[in-house]
């Protein structure tokens, strides 16, 4: 394999999480004020459906009735729970806390790897999970004493939802080998919607569109845009020649991205109720975490 390849995977990666990082807070400011988290979903998937179905349309590919179930399960697991989980979770705490869950990701990638994909989990892996695992459960519990926008439902809901992800990347990756990426993140979006419906369209049926003002359209369009087509376009093509291991290790620059964002809402544009959501527990927490994920992703192994 070409190892400029490679080279874009990583920079495709650096992307999605970039944008991830920015979505934390920009997707928290219009929830659930202007927008409730399954109203959101469901305007993510619909034009993220048909974005990616008109890129398809130039794809002559069809997939084989034995796979499809393969695709069901990827569209339920990184589609609609996915999206459904983590905006709820967002909508009902910090994105600090949302940031480091997240983190949590390879180190279900690894679990998920190891039961499904058979593959070895070496010491240094298994003491990076612990460490990153103690990290995060402690986050989730922290949650309710927190200040600030912290709640321990929602970052109950993220860790599900990191949890939904990281089988997701997995299951997904014997497909990458078969299909072009297009072809995949097409069927996965179209199953996720209709899996997301009896959630979110009621929601959306509800939803005060006379109640959204330019910065709200300008949310939706940079999730839609962006955090939906952009990023999910970046991972699915990244996964052609990386695997889910290292695709998931790059969550890590998430949390830096967050804490930054968190900072300049809190003290430069004087978003008082993110004052209080950093804090030492917060960065040993993330500290953890991302040395855990680091140990996991120090262990020699190829690339692809």
């Amino acid at each position: 394999m070409p190892i400029k390849n490679i080279y874009k995977a990583h920079a495709a990666l650096l992307g999605a999480n970039l944008i991830y990082g920015v979505n934390y807070i920009v997707a928290k400011g219009i929830m659930p004020d202007k927008i409730g988290a399954s109203a959101f979903v469901f305007i993510r998937l619909f034009f993220g459906t048909i974005l990616f179905w008109v890129i398809k349309s130039f794809i002559k590919e069809k997939v084989a009735s034995k796979d499809m179930l393969r695709i069901v399960a990827c569209g339920l697991l990184g589609a609609a729970a996915n999206q459904l989980l983590f905006f709820n979770g967002l909508s009902l705490t910090s994105p600090i806390d949302a940031s480091i869950i997240m983190t949590s990701t390879p180190v279900l990638v690894l679990i998920f790897s190891f039961i499904f994909l058979k593959e070895k989990i070496t010491r240094n892996k298994a003491l990076g999970s612990a460490i990153a695992g103690i990290g995060a459960v402690f986050l989730i519990w922290y949650g309710n004493n927190a200040g600030g926008t912290s709640s321990f439902l929602g970052n109950l809901f993220i860790f599900l939802n990191a949890s939904s992800y990281g089988l997701y990347l997995v299951i997904v990756k014997p497909l990458m080998k078969k299909y072009h990426a297009i072809t995949i993140i097409s069927w996965v979006f179209l199953y996720g919607f209709i899996f997301m419906l009896p959630f979110g369209l009621g929601d959306f049926i509800t939803t005060d569109f006379t109640a959204f003002n330019l910065n709200t359209y300008l949310v939706i369009a940079f999730v839609v845009i962006f955090t939906t087509f952009l990023a999910y376009l970046f991972n699915i093509y990244a996964l052609n020649y990386v695997s889910p291991s290292v695709n998931s290790s790059y969550i890590y620059l998430q949390p830096a991205i967050s804490f930054i964002m968190v900072s300049m809402y809190a003290y430069i544009l004087m978003q008082d109720q993110y004052y209080k959501d950093i804090n030492i527990i917060k960065i040993l927490s993330c500290l953890m975490v991302v040395s855990g994920v680091y140990l996991i992703s120090k262990t020699p192994k190829k690339l692809v």
